[in-house]
């Protein structure tokens, strides 16, 4: 009963945390009627193109006048954005649509703006590739809403389109820009003693993009008919040519002007109003089911050979004390116990004779190199830095993870996974300091102050110096994803007085502290040569063939996530409960095919395990950046040498962080698998 019980919370466990929430924040903004409300804009963005732009920078957008009032802000104010806002492109102002809380306005004129020959043909481009624009209102971005696939709820697509292409057969293809915009503000009774005062807290907020024709419009430029069909604003100029390239000196005037009306919703309460933009996301949950039940049959086939090979081959020689001298040796007063196994302590493994240099011909296999085994690899202060950076980059996913998955990461706190992935990762310098220095010990090496550097310095340089040039091709593009110089001087400070400063102290007690990890067997004096072995040792193939099978289990979570990212960017990727458990499996995945792979190798009689180790852990992610080209050519939409350029660029960098992680994690279950098995032979 108690097992059944355990096992019963354990499986509600894992079902309550693949349904992960989120908490919206812990105090809300009510309005009273009257109380004007700010419309930011922040910026636009396509699923086609890896560049966004700033909203005011646009050529069609209206220059702020400065004197509407929201808060402490004027109009063309811009807001302070945290670390993650700026890295991810934000660049949110406060803009000159009012709006007060109860009033509905039927038309209103906002501008009357004047854009020339390029910005035209800029603007036509930006609808061509259409791209949406992001406003927002009480911390709700603006969005356009849709019917769920079996038509019974109503969901939100965060963003707006900017235009639309119209064409008519034979004729060329014109553009319309929207310039006009009603939006829908829906609210409810604020809670507590707020809403007793007749405060309202906003629970939506709809945008509905219209084309309107600047003909027709009073003297104010209000628009006559904003609801029934009217005739769009066309962008072109009053030339004999067809293209606006070939008149630089025409321009065009388009009027702006909004609608706004306030609704109230009662079955949307305040803590549950971006429950409307994961509608889409909720409908999907048994494709990640799916996935999960995927990957579980993969871990557990897998499970499956591992303990054969522990239970069977490794334990089973040992007990059977087939590594005993057959006469020269006294024997052992030790008693086994048959109760340990493997990952017991290696007292408890100690039912074993002693080996000599004289019973070699009578060893095969991983017991015949125990004199090799732990002989430090070549390159083995690169090996300490990366292995110590990866430990840095788990530390930081699994904080990442654990924070999404009970709500405190949500996309309501935007740009917050950037910042705070940040923190972690420099926090867990301590971390990296520490098992590079110990391991770095561990090899023999005397330099620690040097790896702590090199620790410290290597993959952060590697990924700023990338970074940096990527933000040369976005920055001569004009986008808003472009660092600016203060940004990356931020970047740079954290880096060289938080970063290695933790690093330091974590490397310094490490070695000079913990010291080193005493290896079970002594090195020989002379390395043994390395005998011509099969397929599976000394090749790419077994890495490739290791690196296969984590990715198999990744494969379905994978594809929602490049959707978010790169397909549908007005959605939301907000299922971490199912990432988490996916990349639990993962993580297991790894952790047993290093172990198979390290396995096959030392019975190869081939002793080079520490970097196969990881390489094996690391080699998925080859096939998650080719399944990541596969998926640009058959799926994505990307046009424009800069943004395809961008996407294989971004996409080979953060598969590299990912081998580094998951290479991290091979390496360690490697290592204790080696330990544990040699640790349980003991040496004359």
């Amino acid at each position: 009963m108690l097992a059944a019980s355990r096992y019963g919370m354990i499986a509600w466990a894992l079902f309550a945390l693949s349904h992960a929430f989120y908490i919206p924040g812990v105090t809300y903004k009510s309005y009273r009627d009257g109380e004007m409300i700010p419309l930011l804009v922040n910026k636009v963005y396509s699923d086609e193109s890896e560049l966004q732009y700033a909203y005011n920078e646009l050529p069609f957008a209206c220059p702020p006048s400065g004197r509407t009032k929201t808060g402490r802000f004027a109009s063309g104010a811009s807001i302070s954005l945290n670390l993650g806002e700026v890295l991810r492109g934000d660049r949110i102002t406060v803009s000159d649509y009012e709006l007060r809380m109860g009033q509905d306005e039927e038309a209103r004129f906002l501008c009357e703006k004047e854009v020339d020959a390029a910005g035209i043909q800029r603007t036509r481009l930006l609808i061509q590739n259409n791209y949406r624009a992001e406003w927002i209102v009480d911390n709700l971005p603006g969005a356009t809403s849709f019917l769920s696939t079996d038509k019974t709820r109503k969901y939100y697509a965060a963003g707006f389109k900017m235009g639309e292409v119209v064409r008519k057969e034979g004729e060329i293809p014109e553009f319309a820009i929207h310039n006009h915009v009603t939006l829908v503000i829906r609210y409810n009774r604020a809670p507590g003693k707020d809403g007793e005062k007749g405060k309202k807290v906003i629970v939506g907020f709809e945008v509905f993009p219209k084309s309107i024709s600047a003909d027709g419009r009073t003297k104010e430029g209000i628009p006559k008919d904003t609801q029934g069909t009217t005739h769009p604003m066309i962008l072109t100029v009053p030339s004999n040519t067809t293209d606006v390239r070939d008149t630089p000196g025409a321009s065009i005037k388009i009027p702006f002007s909004y609608s706004v009306y306030f609704r109230e919703d009662e079955t949307l309460e305040w803590k549950n109003r971006w429950d409307m933009y994961f509608v889409a996301s909720d409908d999907s949950s048994n494709v990640h089911w799916l996935a999960i039940l995927n990957s579980l049959v993969i871990a557990g086939l897998l499970t499956a050979v591992v303990a054969v090979i522990l239970a069977r081959t490794i334990r089973g020689e040992l007990k059977d004390d087939t590594i005993k001298l057959k006469s020269t040796r006294k024997k052992s007063t030790s008693t086994p116990n048959k109760g340990s196994g493997l990952l017991g302590p290696i007292n408890d493994l100690e039912a074993e004779a002693d080996i000599t240099d004289e019973d070699d011909q009578e060893l095969t296999g991983w017991k015949l190199i125990h004199g090799d085994v732990f002989r430090p690899p070549r390159y083995a202060g690169l090996l300490s830095a990366l292995v110590g950076s990866g430990i840095q980059l788990l530390f930081a996913t699994i904080g990442i993870l654990i924070l999404s998955a009970v709500g405190i990461l949500n996309p309501s706190f935007r740009g917050g996974y950037i910042s705070v992935g940040i923190g972690l990762w420099l926090f867990a310098g301590l971390f990296s300091g520490y098992f590079s220095s110990r391991l770095y010990a561990t090899f023999g090496l005397h330099a620690w102050q040097s790896n702590v550097l090199r620790t410290a310095s290597l993959v952060p340089g590697l990924v700023f110096a990338a970074l940096f040039i990527l933000n040369l091709f976005v920055w001569i593009q004009a986008s808003s994803t472009a660092l600016p110089f203060t940004t990356l001087l931020a970047l740079l400070a954290l880096w060289v007085f938080v970063q290695v400063p933790l690093v330091y102290i974590g490397g310094w007690y490490g070695y000079t502290q913990a010291g080193s990890w005493s290896a079970p067997i002594k090195a020989n004096a002379i390395p043994r040569q390395i005998p011509d072995g099969g397929w599976y040792t000394g090749s790419i193939r077994p890495i490739l063939l290791a690196g296969l099978v984590p990715f198999l289990v990744v494969f379905i979570e994978l594809m929602f996530v490049l959707k978010s990212l790169w397909l549908d960017k007005s959605g939301y990727y907000y299922v971490f409960g199912f990432l988490s458990l996916v990349g639990l499996i993962t993580v297991l995945t790894v952790v047993e095919i290093t172990v198979v792979a390290v396995y096959l190798q030392l019975c190869a009689e081939n002793y080079h395990w520490y970097w196969h180790s990881f390489l094996a852990g690391s080699s998925s992610a080859l096939w998650i950046f080719a399944y990541l080209a596969y998926y640009f050519f058959s799926k994505l939409h990307i046009s424009g040498f800069v943004s395809s350029f961008l996407f294989f660029a971004y996409g080979a960098l953060a598969c590299a962080v990912y081998g580094l992680l998951v290479g991290t994690v091979g390496f360690w279950s490697a290592w204790l698998f080696v330990r544990r098995i040699y640790g349980a032979v003991k040496v004359d």
